[in-house]
């Protein structure tokens, strides 16, 4: 999902090899016979059942693993803001409604997680300020060569801590500007401009890499 996710958000290919749109449509629906998959296991946690939790955990601590690291970007600072994330999910798991997945539900708890230990850590993103003169979409072509998922998360990862949180939550995360507005605490537009910008470093850093390693298509 992640790879195709790639592909729609920096327009990959002008004319896909395949039917694009059919497969995501494909994976939604996946995604949307997932939302009640665990609800027996559920039931059993909030009945404090230890063995229910630690299944619990061990289905989705990986993936949430990678949330926190996403967005923090140290591996022990993630685990602990792991262990402190399910703790809050467990403590408030009554206000899981079924609505959405518990993978999504979950996930909120882990960036609001994350973004309150960064806050709390004073950490400024002097590059999420309000640009008046705006960024122009940047659409990146990489149709004269193969796009390297590994490739894509290194560079994400070494973007500066503002640009690497906004497009963390928009591509990775599924968050929308409006979304990414509120919990950073920007405007939409901001959220926009620094999405763009963030792509166009992404771009520089992926084009040095393929070079490195001597790819270059």
């Amino acid at each position: 999902m992640f790879f195709l996710l790639i592909l729609e958000s920096f327009s990959v290919y002008k004319q896909p090899f395949f039917d694009y749109p059919c497969l995501l449509a494909r994976f939604r629906y996946l995604e949307a016979k997932q939302i009640n998959i665990h609800a027996e296991l559920i039931e059993a946690c909030l009945q404090n059942d230890s063995v229910a939790q630690y299944k619990l955990y061990s289905l989705y601590s990986k993936a949430m693993l990678n949330v926190a690291f996403r967005i923090c970007n140290n591996t022990e600072q993630a685990e602990d803001l792991l262990q402190e994330s399910f703790i809050s999910a467990f403590k408030n798991l009554s206000s899981f409604k079924g609505t959405a997945s518990f993978g999504s539900w979950l996930k909120r708890i882990v960036v609001n997680t994350s973004l309150n230990y960064l806050r709390s850590k004073k950490i400024e993103f002097e590059e999420l300020q309000e640009d008046k003169k705006g960024v122009p979409e940047e659409k990146v072509d990489y149709s004269d060569q193969e796009l390297m998922v590994g490739v894509v998360k290194d560079g994400i990862a070494q973007l500066p801590t503002g640009y690497r949180l906004v497009i963390s939550l928009y591509l990775l995360e599924g968050y929308d500007h409006k979304e990414i507005a509120e919990v950073l605490g920007i405007s939409v537009s901001t959220s926009k401009s620094q999405y763009n910008r963030a792509k166009i470093k992404l771009r520089e850093i992926i084009k040095s890499k393929s070079y490195d390693t001597g790819y270059a298509g």
